[in-house]
């Protein structure tokens, strides 16, 4: 061999040094968008700011801040899609149609039936219902608000935090299960701050019973490959909520709090297994 070719040779090796840097610097910038992405939206989400500091919305007997919440959704949307655009632009949601009624045909009855069962313990523990509200408080604070819930939740949960953390664990054995039981952890320690003044029973119960609910809807996300199952099925399931509405409660009744347990960790256990069947 010559030494030019020797010298070719040399630099090809050098410029595919080069290369493999500058892919493992991508992916640790795409890393680090990810993960701050992941904590703007998380911090949004339970601070309610910025929007908190200009919207106060009045209308008829709707709570104000349900409107600042659903704006600040709105801002969060617009920042992950921006970040989508420029930043993370090969970054995979799942937002896909495709798939959509196929998911929730395979998945979905589940979540429906808990639903049902806990809307009907809600209805059992809040009764005699003693509060008249109006059609849009109904529609605002018990759909259209859990919408934005779902979708952002969903967002950063599922589609950034749980990705990102079955990412970290490279192609060790059952890094899916991993990620989706950190991320639901996560998912219910969370809710802590949203039960601050309730009993400490219902603060642990809400706890465990969101981190089973996160363990549902990981499960969910990762065999349907689509995030906009476990997006309505979020919804579905928060629309249990709506007797509240109905009350001037807001504490969890005792037969609520049981229902809710049981019916939620019976999903946790179908999401796992879903999870080991498909592999």
């Amino acid at each position: 061999m010559g030494w030019k070719a020797r010298k070719y040779r040399e630099v090809e090796k050098i410029l595919g040094k080069f290369e493999v840097v500058g892919e493992i610097m991508k992916k640790r910038s795409k890393t680090v968008v990810v993960v701050i992405l992941t904590l703007i939206m998380t911090f949004m989400e339970m601070s309610a700011l910025p929007a908190a500091l200009f919207c106060n919305i009045k209308i008829k007997d709707i709570n104000p801040i349900y409107f600042t919440l659903m704006l600040n959704f709105l801002l969060a949307f617009a920042i992950c899609w921006l970040c989508k655009k420029i930043l993370i632009k090969d970054w995979c949601f799942g937002l896909q149609f495709k798939g959509i009624l196929t998911g929730l045909r395979k998945y979905g009855l589940p979540a429906v039936i808990a639903t049902v069962i806990v809307t009907i313990a809600f209805c059992i523990g809040l009764t005699p219902f003693d509060n008249k509200p109006t059609i849009w408080r109904v529609v605002v604070e018990g759909i259209v608000y859990y919408i934005g819930v779902g979708i952002m939740e969903e967002l950063y949960l599922r589609g950034l935090l749980q990705n990102i953390i079955e990412k970290s664990f490279g192609k060790r054995k059952n890094a899916t299960l991993y990620a989706i039981l950190i991320a639901s952890v996560l998912f219910g320690l969370g809710h802590i701050f949203g039960a601050l003044g309730q009993p400490i029973v219902t603060v642990i119960a809400k706890t465990v019973w969101a981190t089973a609910l996160g363990v549902y809807f990981g499960a969910v996300y990762v065999v349907s490959k689509n995030l906009w199952v476990p997006i309505i099925l979020h919804l579905i399931i928060n629309l249990c909520g709506i007797p509240f509405c109905f009350s001037t409660s807001n504490h969890y009744p005792e037969i609520a709090l049981i229902t809710c347990l049981v019916s939620y960790i019976l999903l946790a256990i179908y999401g796992v297994y879903i999870v080991r069947k498909n592999k």
